[in-house]
């Protein structure tokens, strides 16, 4: 299992610790992939593969509520996110969490529900948390098709073995800490034009075509992605869209740290209606996260309106 930080300390500077020791985490969403620098060995299928049949017709059902979800799911999306704005490239793109690292990998334990999930509980669980949602019942149609989906773009990818490019690769966390100053610097040279100046995403015709990265419209308290390792991870191997890998570890930590400092959508799990009990519950031990902890005195995790 990849190895994570404990809860951070902040500094006087917003400067985070680096000096404790280590913490497993049991998580699938963070484990540790063998080999992820190298280059992937496993390639999924081509679109013109997809069957001309009632299994084929369903494999493009899927796609379409993979790369379109909002519009297409709208009593499960509570924001502005797309499954495709984690998972890039409509899921097959190596080092982005690709279905085809994820589908073989399951039924597996989750830390985070504390229970053996299936593939569809792990959808479930990117609706409520990265899409601030309503997960849609494991035996939808929709569900189905997501998983169907999933199941053709991992076509003769090995079960039960990590591939290489599965997930996001761990970038290690600086041994400075990571700065908010230099983030949101780095925000407004390389992600603000993309994500806007104060991370609302960009709209056309009504609709994101660029995700926003806080406020009411972004992924939750309780999405993968509010973690600052993860984010920093995701940042270094797939941002900004076009030059991945541009930013040096320290960048992306930075940068990671800047957006995650921002509100968001509460966390679902919520506890007595108590920031304080729901960090202790969910996020004193889930990797480095803000959640709960006052910078600059504001306490972050109330939580942005809907």
């Amino acid at each position: 299992m990849r190895m994570l930080l404990p809860t951070l300390l902040l500094l006087a500077t917003g400067t985070a610790s680096a000096t404790q020791a280590p913490i497993a985490m049991d998580d699938q969403s963070q484990l540790n992939v063998p080999g992820s620098q190298a280059t992937p060995q496993f390639a999924p299928p081509s679109e013109n593969d997809i069957p001309d049949n009632a299994f084929g017709k369903m494999v493009r059902e899927g796609h379409a509520l993979f790369v379109d979800t909002r519009r297409l799911m709208p009593e499960a999306v509570g924001n502005g996110m797309n499954c495709s704005n984690c998972h890039l490239d409509q899921g097959r793109l190596a080092h982005s969490a690709p279905l085809w690292g994820a589908y073989p990998m399951y039924p597996a334990y989750r830390k985070k529900n504390d229970k053996v999930n299936t593939f569809a509980e792990r959808i479930q669980g990117c609706f409520q948390f990265s899409m601030n949602g309503k997960p849609p019942a494991a035996d939808s149609p929709q569900m189905t098709a997501l998983s169907v989906y999933a199941y053709w773009l991992s076509t003769k990818a090995p079960t039960g073995v990590e591939i290489a490019g599965r997930g996001y690769p761990e970038v290690p966390q600086p041994k400075g800490g990571y700065d908010f100053a230099r983030g949101q610097q780095v925000y407004r040279e390389q992600c603000a034009i993309c994500h806007g100046d104060n991370g609302e995403g960009q709209k056309v015709a009504g609709e994101y075509v660029m995700p926003p990265l806080w406020g009411k419209d972004s992924y939750n308290w309780g999405a993968g992605m509010h973690r600052i390792n993860t984010a920093a991870s995701f940042i270094k191997h797939n941002m900004p869209l076009g030059k991945a890998g541009s930013l040096s570890d320290q960048q992306a930590w930075d940068v990671a740290a800047w957006v995650n400092r921002h509100e968001r959508p509460q966390d679902p799990r919520l506890v007595e209606g108590s920031v304080e009990k729901t960090r202790l519950k969910f996020h004193a031990n889930d990797g480095i996260n803000l959640y709960g902890q006052k910078v600059e005195g504001v306490l972050i995790g109330q939580g942005s309106g809907n």
